[in-house]
C-alpha cells in the first residue's frame, strides 16, 4: 500500500531503524533518532544500488515520489541515476558561475569597495548570462566572442573589453584551482574582434597660449575654491578625477608632498606628487576655506561629496576656453615643456603616472627619484608663476635636475 503524509508524520522510532515502502522500491527510513529518510534501491548493470531523495518533512511524500519517478525514466533507458546527479552536481559545482565567485571572493581582498562593486555589477549582467551556467572547462574561445560582440554591439567598447579581461582572470583562477586546463581567453586579443576607436586627444591650448591662460584663471570669477583647483590641478598636472577625489588626509605640508593612495589612481599603484612652495601656498589659502572639510574640493550641493568632475571643464569655458582647453591638458603642456626644457625623460613620466606598471616595478617606481622630482616641480612652479607674470622666463636647468 502506497503511503499517506499522516502514516508518515505519526511513525515513531524504534530501538532500530526501520523501513516503510512506498512502492517501486521507494521507501522511508526511520532512525532510532526519529530521522525519516527518502531511500530507492536499485540495480544496475547487476548491482543492487541505493539513492536518497532528501528527509521528510523537507522533502514531502509528493516531492519525494517526482523525484523517484524521474530517476526511474532514467533508469529505464539506460543511465545510472546516482551517476547522472553526480554528474549535474559537478557541472553546478565546476560551473562558470561558481568559479567566477570564488575568484570573486579572492581577488577582492585589498581593492576599493566601489571598484569590486563596479567588477560584481559587470560580471552579473555581461559575462554571467552568457557564460554563467556552462561548464568552465568546456567554454571556448568562440562563446568569449559572442559575449564580447554582443555587449560592444550596444555601444559599450571599453565595457566589452574589460568583460573579456575579467573572464581571463577567471580562468587563470580556474586553472590555478584545478577546475580548468586552458584559458581560452589568452587565445583572444580585444583588437581580433572589437572595431578599433581613434584616440581621443585632450584639447590644449599652445604652450605660447600659457601665459593668458594663468591670467585668466587668475581673476576667475568663479567661487575661490574652483579659482583654487585649477591652480593645483597646474602646478600637480595629475589627472582631473586624482585632483577632485584629494582629500586634507593625503597632504604632509612638512615633507612637501602629496600622497594619492592606489585605489584613486588609474594604475591602481600609490603616486606621489612633490609639492613646490607655490602649491603650498594654494593649500594653506584653501584650508581656511575647506579645512573642515574631508575633501580639499568639497561639492557645493553636497559637501559630503567631491566637486563635480565637470567643475574645472566648465569653469574653463567660461573663461572662454571652451573646445579649447581642458584639466586634462595641463598634463600634455607639463610634459611638453618640461621636454623642451631638458628634463629626464624617465622622471616626466614618472611624475605623469606613465612609467611600467607591473606588480613589481609599479611598488618600486613610484618612489622613485623623488628627490629630482621634486626640484623638477618646484622649477615648473616657478616657470608658471614668471610667465603668468609676463617676466623674463629663465631657461630651465633641467639636465641638472
Amino acid at each position: 500500500m502506497a503511503l499517506t503524509d499522516t502514516e508518515i508524520r505519526k511513525a515513531k522510532a524504534k530501538s532500530s531503524a526501520y523501513r516503510m515502502s512506498d512502492g517501486g522500491g521507494l521507501y522511508i527510513w526511520i532512525t532510532p533518532a526519529g530521522g525519516k529518510l527518502w531511500r530507492w534501491k536499485y540495480r544496475f548493470e547487476g548491482r543492487e544500488k541505493l539513492m536518497t531523495f532528501g528527509s521528510y518533512p523537507d522533502v514531502s511524500l509528493s516531492l519525494a515520489r517526482e523525484r523517484h519517478t524521474a530517476a526511474r525514466k532514467l533508469l529505464a533507458a539506460g543511465t545510472d541515476p546516482m551517476a547522472e546527479r553526480k554528474a549535474e552536481k559537478a557541472a553546478v559545482e565546476n560551473s562558470f558561475q561558481s568559479v567566477a565567485r570564488l575568484w570573486l571572493a579572492h581577488w577582492q581582498d585589498g581593492k576599493s569597495p566601489r571598484h569590486v562593486d563596479y567588477v560584481k555589477r559587470r560580471m552579473d549582467a555581461d559575462i554571467l548570462p552568457c557564460l554563467g551556467a556552462r561548464p568552465i572547462a568546456l567554454v571556448e574561445a568562440p562563446e568569449l566572442v559572442a559575449m564580447t560582440k554582443a555587449i560592444e554591439q550596444r555601444g559599450a567598447r571599453d565595457i566589452a573589453k574589460r568583460a573579456l579581461e575579467t573572464t581571463g582572470q577567471v580562468f587563470r583562477f580556474a586553472i590555478a584551482h584545478g577546475y580548468a586546463t586552458r584559458n581560452p581567453a589568452s587565445e583572444i586579443r580585444p583588437s581580433d574582434i572589437l572595431k578599433s576607436t581613434r584616440k581621443v586627444n585632450y584639447a590644449r591650448v599652445d604652450a605660447r597660449e600659457l601665459p593668458e591662460l594663468l591670467r585668466v584663471m587668475e581673476v576667475y570669477q568663479g567661487t575661490h575654491v574652483t579659482r583654487l583647483a585649477l591652480k593645483l590641478m597646474a602646478l600637480t598636472f595629475v589627472r582631473t578625477s586624482e585632483l577632485i577625489g584629494a582629500k586634507w588626509a593625503e597632504f604632509d605640508a612638512e615633507t612637501a608632498r602629496w600622497d594619492i593612495p592606489a585605489e584613486r589612481m588609474k594604475m591602481r599603484t600609490p603616486h606621489i606628487v612633490p609639492l613646490s612652495r607655490q602649491a603650498l601656498d594654494v593649500l594653506d589659502t584653501l584650508r581656511t576655506l575647506t579645512g573642515q572639510s574631508e575633501w580639499l574640493f568639497p561639492g557645493d550641493r553636497d559637501a559630503k561629496k567631491p566637486m563635480s568632475n565637470n567643475t574645472i571643464l566648465k569653469a574653463l569655458e567660461r573663461m572662454g576656453y571652451k573646445g579649447r582647453m581642458t584639466g586634462h591638458g595641463f598634463r600634455g603642456l607639463a610634459s611638453t615643456i618640461l621636454h623642451e626644457q631638458g628634463y629626464n625623460h624617465e622622471h616626466i613620466e614618472l611624475q605623469l603616472a606613465h612609467a611600467p606598471r607591473n606588480a613589481v616595478s609599479a611598488a618600486y617606481n613610484h618612489a622613485l627619484y623623488l628627490e629630482p622630482r621634486a626640484r623638477m616641480m618646484q622649477g615648473w612652479a616657478d616657470y608658471l608663476e614668471q610667465t603668468r607674470r609676463g617676466g623674463k622666463v629663465l631657461p630651465f636647468r633641467g639636465s641638472a635636475a
